[in-house]
């Protein structure tokens, strides 16, 4: 069941564990006034652990492809290395 964030007239404020079928609307259980539901972001969650993700359903090759560009053994993951001094020099002036 979700938590709702209920406010009454007078303020206060309280959490409240409802069906979703259920009427908005409670009684604030310290002033007994009619409390109004709040609009809130909502929970947010986390995927932890192992757990359905897209990549679990990749084909054989698809993952082989990956793990050797993740582990960085193939070729056109490395860039050549280049370096101020082996820039080509320009030709002498001749004045």
């Amino acid at each position: 069941m979700p938590t709702y964030e209920y406010r009454c007239p007078n303020g206060h404020e309280f959490e409240l564990f409802q069906r979703m079928s259920d009427e908005p609307g409670a009684e604030c259980p310290e002033c007994s006034e009619p409390a109004v539901r709040q609009i809130s972001s909502g929970a947010g969650f986390l995927f932890k652990g192992e757990g359905f993700y897209i990549t679990d359903y990749r084909s054989d090759d698809y993952k082989k492809k990956a793990s050797s560009e993740k582990g960085g053994t193939g070729d056109s993951a490395k860039k050549p290395e280049t370096s101020p001094s082996s820039s080509p020099t320009p030709p002498p002036s001749s004045d």
